[in-house]
C-alpha cells in the first residue's frame, strides 16, 4: 500500500512538474512574441488579426525596420488613406489589406462587390471588394511621394478568420490574396520570381511610410478620418436605396 502512494506521488509530481514546465514555456513564449511584435507596434494598434500579421512576418525574417503598420497616408483633400501593413522588400513594396470574415466569399478583381454567404446560402452580404480596396492605396502610394514612382508596388490580401474564398477569379500578377495560412507561400514564391530593384531614394520611402505610421497615432487624425469613412458609406447606403 505504501508503495502504491510512493507511486502516485512521484507520479503526481512528475505531472505537476511537466505542467509547470509547460506553463513556463508558454509564458515565455508569450512574452517573447510582445517584445518581437513591439519592435514594430503597440500592443493594442489597429485589429487583433493585424498584429498576428505584422508578428507573422517578424517571424518570417522580415527586418523590423521594413514593416509599418496602420498607415495613414494623408491625400490631397486633407482626407487619409488607411493601410492596414506595408512591408519593404528587395523586390519592391507589398502592401497587405488584411480582413476578418466567415462563411463563403465571392468575386473577382472587377466587381466592385463581393459577396458574403452565410447560413448555408440563406443570408448574404456585400461587401466593397478588398482588391480595389488595396489598388486605391497603392495609387495613393504612387500619387504621394516621388520616391515611388519606379518601385513595383505588390498587393495582398489576407484573409482571417472560419472564411472560404470561392470563385475569386481574374487576379493580377501583382496581386496576392488567400487565407493567413496560404499567404506565406504566396509571398515567398513573389520574392523568389522577381529580381530585386533600385530604390531611388530608399530613405526617402522609409520615412514617408514612417511618417505615415505616426500619423495613425494620431487621435484627432483617427476621429477624422472614422468620421469621413461614416459619411461615405451614409453616402453610399442612401444612394443604393434610391436605386434599389
Amino acid at each position: 500500500m505504501v508503495l502504491y502512494y510512493t507511486l502516485y506521488m512521484i507520479i503526481l509530481a512528475g505531472l505537476c512538474f511537466v505542467f509547470l514546465v509547460f506553463l513556463g514555456l508558454d509564458e515565455y513564449r508569450k512574452k517573447h512574441d510582445r517584445k518581437l511584435l513591439q519592435s514594430v507596434t503597440s500592443l493594442d494598434r489597429g485589429t487583433y488579426s493585424e498584429r498576428v500579421l505584422v508578428l507573422s512576418l517578424l517571424k518570417h525574417g522580415i527586418p523590423a525596420e521594413y514593416i509599418f503598420h496602420d498607415l495613414y497616408l494623408k491625400m490631397d483633400n486633407n482626407q487619409f488613406s488607411q493601410i492596414d501593413v506595408a512591408i519593404v522588400t528587395d523586390i519592391g513594396i507589398i502592401i497587405f489589406e488584411v480582413k476578418d470574415y466567415s462563411g463563403w466569399l465571392l468575386g473577382n478583381s472587377y466587381n466592385s462587390y463581393w459577396t458574403q454567404v452565410l447560413a448555408y446560402g440563406r443570408e448574404k452580404y456585400r461587401f466593397y471588394n478588398p482588391i480595389r480596396q488595396n489598388y486605391n492605396h497603392i495609387q495613393n502610394l504612387h500619387k504621394h511621394i516621388s520616391g515611388f514612382e519606379n518601385v513595383p508596388i505588390y498587393s495582398a490580401v489576407v484573409f482571417y478568420g472560419n472564411c472560404v474564398l470561392r470563385h475569386i477569379e481574374n487576379l493580377p500578377n501583382t496581386v496576392m490574396i488567400g487565407k493567413s495560412e496560404e499567404i506565406f507561400y504566396s509571398l515567398k514564391e513573389l520574392l523568389k520570381k522577381h529580381t530585386p530593384v533600385s530604390y531611388m531614394n530608399k530613405e526617402k520611402v522609409l520615412n514617408f511610410l514612417k511618417e505615415s505610421v505616426d500619423n495613425g497615432a494620431n487621435t484627432d487624425i483617427q476621429h477624422q478620418h472614422i468620421e469621413n469613412i461614416t459619411t461615405m458609406l451614409g453616402s453610399y447606403k442612401k444612394t443604393y436605396h434610391q436605386y434599389s
